[in-house]
């Protein structure tokens, strides 16, 4: 290392972003620890001042600088607003990526680098490959139940030329172990769940304390009320709980929700499941509408190209047939649940390409 390199470490109290700091300062760097301060409502209870102090604790073993960065205004109008108002037009919306894009690499890289970073870190679980500017700079993580390249698809491509994510090389327990032999008091504290860092909340719990609700009909494809449901626009395309089935079946075969109608507070519910249906044995080709792209890399001279439609979820063949102004049209061949407003994101090997909004989808 010709220069010893400052980077700004995104701490969270949990053993991640721990062990990230911990690495990087064996490592040689000149590491810095840093607590995003994010937006959390009035009834969720309160967690991130535990959170800031087993960072501030974390930071202190380690003997490296701690600073807060205060981003709780644009949190709430980049990622909570957001996906709030998605829920409302009746779309699904991942905050997880709104988070990634707007915050941690977003408000929070722009804000580090004027503080005076060469690098920013975070302790997600993927892999940035900046050496062969041909490919893209984001690869997955190596342990598959971990991999967050998925989330990371809408990051800026220019930004991970100063990303680091040291974890992407290592599998879960490896960390765990880690954190055991640098003595970090967070190495068996539990990983967070729920929306991102909002803590442990359900999705439809949270969305009830800004939506006014109310309950409505299940119907078949026939227009048969067969059913109950909370309020249609807590409900996402391919669900087949949290709505009650009054009109049981012979069959006992389970309902999907295929469409919501957001004006009449209607959910349609069918025993075939939608588009890339789970129940289907077969694989089909769709066409797929999607906005707000996001090349790390040219899709159109990539072969071999699969996309995955949901976190965890399969890999499906893809076809690039256009692109133009932030938008493309993709033919995908699969069989798995997907609704609008999702993301798409799209994989060439163990190369993250980008992706993009689902904006509509038909089969052809």
């Amino acid at each position: 290392m010709d220069k010893k390199k400052t980077i700004f470490v995104g701490v969270s109290g949990g053993v991640d972003s721990s062990v990230t700091a911990a690495l990087l300062q064996q490592q040689g760097y000149d590491v810095v620890g840093v607590f995003i301060r994010t937006w959390q409502p009035d009834f969720i209870e309160c967690t991130w001042r535990d959170d800031r102090r087993d960072a501030m604790r974390i930071c202190a073993h380690l003997g490296i600088p701690f600073l807060e960065c205060d981003l709780q205004e644009i949190y709430k109008k980049e990622v909570v607003d957001i996906f709030i108002q998605g829920y409302k037009d009746g779309i699904t919306p991942n905050p997880d990526i709104l988070c990634n894009k707007y915050i941690k690499f977003g408000a929070f890289y722009n804000w580090a680098m004027d503080m005076g970073a060469d690098i920013v870190a975070t302790g997600h679980y993927a892999q940035s490959s900046i050496d062969d500017v041909s490919k893209s700079p984001l690869m997955r993580g190596v342990d598959s139940a971990k991999d967050q390249s998925y989330f990371l698809w809408a990051v800026s491509r220019n930004h991970f030329q100063n990303i680091l994510f040291p974890l992407g090389g290592l599998e879960k327990k490896e960390v765990r172990t880690l954190a055991e032999k640098f003595g970090l008091s967070t190495a068996q504290k539990k990983d967070s769940q729920g929306i991102c860092m909002l803590g442990d909340i359900d999705v439809k719990t949270f969305l009830q304390h800004f939506i006014t609700v109310n309950a409505g009909n299940v119907t078949d494809e026939q227009g048969q009320v067969v059913g109950q449901h909370d309020g249609a626009v807590l409900y996402t395309i391919g669900e087949r709980h949290g709505f009650t089935i009054t009109e049981k079946n012979t069959t006992r075969e389970p309902y999907y929700i295929i469409d919501k109608n957001i004006q009449e507070n209607i959910l349609i519910v069918s025993h075939t499941a939608p588009s890339f249906s789970y129940a289907s044995e077969d694989d089909f080709w769709y066409e797929c509408y999607i906005s707000n792209i996001n090349q790390l890399s040219d899709w159109e001279n990539n072969k071999n190209i699969q996309c995955q439609v949901r976190y965890h979820g399969s890999l499906y063949d893809v076809q690039i047939q256009s692109i133009s102004d932030m938008k493309a049209v993709l033919h995908i061949k699969g069989s798995g649940l997907v609704s609008i407003g999702q993301s798409i994101v799209l994989y060439s090997g163990q190369y993250c390409l980008g992706g993009g909004i689902l904006e509509a989808i038909q089969r052809i």
